[in-house]
């Protein structure tokens, strides 16, 4: 139990300090955890696990669509994304497809890595001072 709370604390101390880029990318590592829970749990035939963990990448996903700026190019090209990503989640859940969740993890990795290079090159700027 200790080590429980310990780990609820320490990432409760994450999300704390992060910063909202830190914050995006920790959502979307948790979409990909969630979303794998879910491909796992049809594949094993528990249909109720897997919708649950459907529902908690949905929720993630309804995050994001929530957050973009709709002023910018680039955000409307992640928003056609985020709904095409939300298509086939409901799909691969109504359907108990495994094939339509990959499509959608398949899209999230991109989008997590390309995030996460966004992050690095906009680090490296900042050391850089420009």
């Amino acid at each position: 139990m200790l080590n429980s709370q310990m780990a609820a604390a320490y990432k409760n101390q994450q999300i704390m300090t992060a910063s909202p880029e830190q914050l995006t990318l920790l959502l979307y590592n948790g979409a990909l955890r969630f979303l794998s829970e879910s491909i796992q749990a049809l594949e094993n035939d528990d249909k109720e696990k897997s919708h649950h963990a459907n529902l908690r990448v949905q929720a993630i996903i309804h995050e994001f669509m929530g957050t973009l700026d709709m002023n910018y190019e680039i955000s409307q090209n992640w928003a056609a994304l985020y709904e095409y990503i939300e298509h086939c989640l409901i799909e691969g859940n109504i359907k108990k497809d495994v094939q339509q969740l990959r499509n959608a993890k398949e899209i999230l990795e991109d989008m997590r890595n390309t995030w996460q290079e966004a992050m690095k090159l906009a680090q490296q700027a900042k050391v850089a001072g420009v």
